[in-house]
């Protein structure tokens, strides 16, 4: 391989990595323990269903992210110890330049989950202000 391939291949790395470092995005994440409450199923459902409905070509393109996370599982321990999530909680963790925001709505969640078209219109002007910075 000559001198100009190695150094289009190795442009090529940068460009790839550097890209993947600095995508733009919001990760919403939802934690639980393994014994979850009526509450804590309603604001994985009502997540679920406004990020769906409200979200959905955020979604499609990457620009949004759901997870679901059981913080008794082993292979989540270092997410939740991320997020100091021992159990049921929620955060916004708002992706810029590869910095990334941690914003606990847990309280929020909480306190909306029985009620659905609340929590959906809270939950997506929550969205919609951090949508703005990205």
């Amino acid at each position: 391989m000559n001198k100009f391939k190695i150094v289009l291949v190795l442009l090529s790395l940068v460009i790839t990595t550097t890209y993947g470092q600095t995508e733009n995005k919001i990760e919403v994440i939802n934690f639980h323990s393994t014994h979850r409450c009526v509450k804590c199923k309603a604001i994985e459902k009502n997540t679920n269903e406004t990020l769906t409905t409200v979200f959905a070509k955020e979604l499609k393109e990457g620009t949004i992210t759901l997870q679901v996370i059981n913080v008794d599982k082993k292979e989540n321990y270092s997410i939740a110890e991320k997020f100091e999530a021992t159990g049921t909680s929620m955060f916004l963790n708002v992706v810029v330049g590869g910095k990334e925001k941690k914003i606990d709505i847990t309280r929020f969640a909480f306190s909306n989950a029985k009620n659905p078209s609340q929590f959906a219109e809270i939950l997506k002007s929550k969205i919609d202000d951090q949508l703005k910075e990205i």
